[in-house]
């Protein structure tokens, strides 16, 4: 896994702190979040320092249920989301790529969960992200 920035707790991640670390994941990050505030707009998102990790990340939640969580790294940024079981098949017939899908078999448990991190390399990162926040919504 990418080594998170952004460790600096006084100093909040505002755009030109990202895009500065980001470089050409810039488009990426657009449009993942034109794509969150187009068809997500109830979605909140916020930034928090966690002393545990030494790192600001942003949460984005729906109500009190977490989608995912952000952290920005080297040149990119990267998601991570968790499922309950209940969401393998899902992932499993979704249409991200297998890679994403082998992270997600082998993946280790947390409790009942599992994590499933996509770093933005490439624009199709961006529909595997609403393919998972659509999984993600419709786990009850």
């Amino acid at each position: 896994m990418e080594q998170q920035i952004l460790h600096d707790k006084d100093q909040y991640p505002t755009d030109v702190i990202i895009f500065s670390h980001i470089g050409k994941a810039k488009n990426k990050w657009e449009k993942l979040f034109n794509l969150i505030d187009a068809e997500y707009p109830d979605f909140i998102k916020e930034w928090r320092y966690y002393n545990d990790g030494k790192s600001w990340l942003m949460k984005v939640q729906k109500k009190s249920k977490t989608i995912f969580w952000l952290s920005i790294i080297k040149n990119s940024f990267s998601i991570t989301f968790y499922f309950p079981e209940k969401a393998e098949e899902k992932i499993f017939n979704s249409s991200i790529a297998d890679e994403l899908k082998e992270q997600f078999r082998n993946g280790k448990w947390y409790n009942k969960i599992r994590g499933l991190t996509i770093t933005f390399n490439k624009l199709k990162d961006v529909e595997y992200a609403k393919t998972l926040i659509d999984i993600k919504l419709s786990i009850k």
